[in-house]
């Protein structure tokens, strides 16, 4: 199987952990290089986050493991790239 290079993921997560603390924690999963988190919304008990993650052969069940250790959930995967390098989309007529 191919490996998993970049994931973005759109969680929901109440306010403790923070960002810094769930970033911290992703960094040493499993096949991770690289983690940003930023928030997108916020409500009186929780956080709507967007986490991209960068490695090599990154393993999603650790990453989820991560998240779900914090109390957060994953909404979406909203984008992966996968294979031997990474691959920018590319924007089309249709993406405008």
């Amino acid at each position: 199987m191919s490996e998993i290079r970049r994931l973005v993921l759109d969680v929901l997560k109440p306010h403790h952990p923070s960002i810094i603390e769930m970033a911290q924690k992703l960094s040493v999963a499993t096949g991770v290089l690289g983690v940003n988190c930023t928030v997108s919304e916020v409500d009186q008990e929780t956080q709507k986050i967007k986490i991209t993650i960068e490695g090599n052969m990154i393993d999603y069940d650790s990453v989820s493991d991560v998240i779900a250790e914090g109390g957060a959930v994953v909404h979406s995967i909203d984008s992966v790239s996968a294979g031997k390098t990474l691959v920018e989309e590319v924007e089309t007529p249709q993406d405008r």
